[in-house]
């Protein structure tokens, strides 16, 4: 093999008698790396948008989720639970109900979601750090019951953050008939009012559709007294996630599931996830046509070179020989765009990451980040790789058969 491989060096760097040949040959190169470098660079900000969103949800979402397997409740008694408090690694633990109900205030009403949970909740999520207000985050006091809505509901509503009024919260009693003529005497009715404070988290799933309140207003709300729709999970400080979820999951068996924040928001990062192969897809698909090149540059290198190889044949130099040079050399040309296009991919990654260069717009505050997120994750780079030399290698091996094949034979007439 040393021999093929000396002699392929020596043609790559070595001048052609036509200078179209070397033209072409820079032109494979470049677009290779081109190809290459805006492979790493757009795999690099669909990772950055996936820790971006991941890093939005943790101020609302608890770091581990206990969900029943089938149906929606479940009763807080279950002794199999007391498994979840008892865990070494888990700091505290929190009681929900989640259901839907309406909201109506001054004759506007909407659809929302209204998450009771019990006084660990703010001890237990990073509630006060998507807070907006001048009050403090409060579920209740002596009589009265609190609501902390998402900014956009108040907005839906035509309310402010200090409403004075009360907003009216009803759920349909379970199990009984509408009254058309008196439909208001099916719904249990209840109010919540302003502690001067709402949440934004930024993201319309929560900020258009979530009210949170006290477990005692909500099971009173939905009846369901001694029950849950989920219970929120706080781990203590340096707890791997993995390794208590996975403890749990064993410990609760096949009645409930144990969800992480990714699993939480599955649809979300499902989508992200079909986003981002569909983009390598397509750059793929783009390498492939960008591959043509070195095929056009080898077809002309092998046809200018016939004298030599006639003069190698000539000297002993087998077939496979003559044909390895010049698959040698494709492989040398593929494998040269892509270093480059990953030195080049990772250092513009990197000049994004420190100077936030691509920017969303021109007025800062637009947009939930002013700049392209971006994270390099060794991963991708190694999946670029050997994309991009696999495509190479298959690039090369047939024309390069097929045309030195054809030299070889002119060659020995």
């Amino acid at each position: 093999m040393s021999f093929p491989f000396h002699i392929a060096k020596r043609y790559i760097f070595s001048k052609k008698s036509h200078h179209s040949i070397n033209i072409i040959s820079s032109i494979s190169v470049l677009g290779v790396t081109i190809a290459t470098t805006a492979m790493v660079c757009i795999l690099s900000v669909f990772n950055g948008f996936e820790s971006m969103v991941a890093g939005l949800f943790t101020s609302f979402d608890p770091q581990l989720k206990v969900v029943p397997t089938s149906g929606k409740y479940f009763k807080t008694d279950t002794p199999v639970l007391s498994v979840i408090g008892n865990h070494p690694d888990v700091d505290m633990v929190t009681e929900v109900v989640e259901d839907k109900a309406l909201a109506a205030s001054e004759g506007r009403q909407m659809m929302v979601t209204v998450k009771g949970v019990d006084d660990s909740f703010e001890r237990q999520s990073d509630i006060d750090k998507i807070l907006v207000g001048e009050g403090v985050f409060d579920l209740h006091a002596v009589d009265l019951q609190y609501g902390v809505f998402g900014v956009n509901v108040l907005t839906s509503l035509g309310l402010n953050i200090d409403f004075d009024t009360p907003v009216k919260i009803y759920a349909p009693k379970k199990g009984e008939k509408i009254n058309l003529s008196n439909p208001m005497n099916d719904f249990r009715q209840d109010e919540l009012y302003s502690p001067h404070v709402a949440f934004m988290v930024m993201q319309a799933k929560y900020d258009s559709h979530y009210v949170i309140s006290s477990l005692s207003f909500a099971r009173r709300l939905f009846d369901k007294q001694g029950m849950a729709t989920s219970l929120e999970v706080k781990l203590k400080e340096g707890a791997d996630v993995d390794d208590v979820k996975k403890d749990l999951k064993s410990s609760l068996g096949a009645q409930f599931d144990v969800l992480d924040r990714y699993e939480q928001q599955a649809d979300t990062f499902k989508i992200m996830k079909v986003e981002k192969f569909v983009s390598y897809a397509f750059l793929t698909f783009i390498l492939l046509i960008a591959s043509f090149n070195v095929i056009s540059s080898l077809s002309m290198l092998i046809i200018d070179k016939r004298d030599d190889i006639r003069t190698l044949h000539n000297l002993g130099a087998s077939n496979k020989d003559i044909s390895w040079i010049f698959m040698i050399e494709g492989w040398m040309i593929s494998i040269s765009g892509v270093l480059i296009g990953i030195v080049l991919g990772v250092v513009l990654c990197l000049i994004q990451q420190e100077f936030g260069v691509l920017k969303f717009g021109s007025s800062a505050g637009s947009y939930i980040v002013d700049t392209y997120p971006v994270r390099l994750l060794v991963s991708d780079i190694v999946l670029v790789f050997f994309t991009v030399v696999v495509i190479g290698l298959l690039s090369v091996w047939f024309p390069v058969r097929h045309f030195s094949k054809q030299q070889i034979k002119r060659a020995e007439n």
